[in-house]
């Protein structure tokens, strides 16, 4: 058993755990060197066996999942820990995926699928369910948006101008807006944009290529 992929599964539910376990020790790869049934003791038993991969439910007693997946990388930042829960809202994927779980699964997963994760983790591949990628990339492109695409068309073209040098009588006089108009959008410029001044306003238009990029 020297090559096998040492294991231990945390979980509260004794009838999930024990079940859990009882399909892993069919599997000639997998040694299963641990159980628990909280998060403190299942971090004390991953602790002390070092196992390669760590099967971990979420919600628990006497400490949560998250909370044990802290104690563990904190420890052992080689190991592997795969979360196995039912959920899968914001609040649980996020704090778990930044705690340094390495995969995340359903519980609807099947044996089959548990088992090959495990195998997976302890080559260095990750395994993400589905309606999790999801969310992750959501996520993503939610951070990776760009200040300037939550203007309006029309803020977006004082910007243009403001890039251009334009004054606010100028940008009044262009768009055939009323100068209070004007100084609205400029405010509200500022404000999106997350800068003091027309002069930051201006470097942001040249830095995104927003510079004559709209027959105004």
């Amino acid at each position: 058993m020297s090559d096998s992929i040492r294991v231990v599964v945390i979980d509260d539910h004794d009838v999930v755990r024990k079940g859990v376990i009882a399909y892993l020790m069919t599997e000639p790869e997998l040694d299963i060197v641990g159980e628990a049934n909280s998060g403190n003791e299942g971090a004390k038993v991953a602790i002390k066996e070092q196992p390669d991969v760590v099967l971990m439910d979420l919600i628990m007693e006497n400490g949560t999942g998250i909370e044990a997946t802290e104690k563990i990388m904190k420890e052992l930042p080689d190991c592997k820990i795969i979360i196995l829960t039912s959920y899968y809202d914001d609040e649980k994927v996020f704090p778990a995926l930044e705690a340094g779980a390495f995969s995340y699964m359903l519980k609807t997963s099947s044996a089959d699928e548990i088992a090959e994760a495990i195998k997976k983790a302890s080559r260095g591949e990750t395994y993400i369910e589905p309606k999790v990628a999801n969310k992750m990339m959501t996520r993503f492109r939610t951070q990776e948006k760009k200040p300037h695409e939550d203007l309006t068309e029309r803020e977006l073209e004082v910007l243009m101008c403001i890039g251009d040098g334009l004054t606010n009588q100028e940008i009044s006089d262009k768009l055939y807006i009323g100068i209070k108009t004007v100084k609205t959008h400029v405010s509200n410029i500022l404000s999106k944009l997350g800068v003091y001044d027309r002069t930051q306003a201006a470097v942001y238009a040249h830095k995104n290529g927003l510079i004559r990029k709209q027959n105004l």
